[in-house]
């Protein structure tokens, strides 16, 4: 593989680091919704961890090839850009993951808020059928 492949290679994976962060942010602005749907969170989180699972395959292949051509010798003008793309992919894909944990965090707290929202109204709707059925008793009491 020459330079210039190596280079779209990094552009493919900046690109798919962005569509990543692209998943989490509309997973993340669903769960903020008022009325949110839980399966177009879990849709936009299977996509983001789909994403990430593409990211981090593509930048491993890359560290193992710069792993193989590297040659431990000092710095001669060659490496230091791949070094410095590779440094920044790395503090993209760190952040990428910091992200997912928030997700997770997020998702994990609107799913226990909804599940407590879905018990409460159980309740209430349980306590106006047995005041519905209690008025309804007293009002055949007395016709009686």
């Amino acid at each position: 593989m020459n330079p210039l492949d190596k280079i779209q290679a990094l552009e493919a994976i900046e690109k798919e680091i962005i569509l990543c962060m692209q998943s989490a942010g509309q997973a993340l602005q669903e769960l903020g919704r008022e009325k949110s749907s839980q399966k177009s969170a879990e849709t936009q989180s299977q996509q983001f961890l789909k994403s990430l699972n593409i990211v981090e395959t593509k930048l491993s292949e890359q560290i193992n090839y710069l792993t193989q051509v590297s040659t431990g010798q000092p710095h001669e003008g060659s490496g230091y850009a791949s070094a410095k793309v590779l440094q920044m992919a790395w503090h993209r894909i760190q952040h990428a993951r910091s992200r997912v944990r928030e997700l997770e965090e997020t998702k994990a707290k609107h799913s226990h808020a909804a599940r407590q929202q879905q018990k409460r109204q159980a309740e209430h709707a349980a306590a106006q059928q047995q005041q519905a059925q209690a008025a309804a008793a007293a009002a055949q009491q007395q016709q009686q």
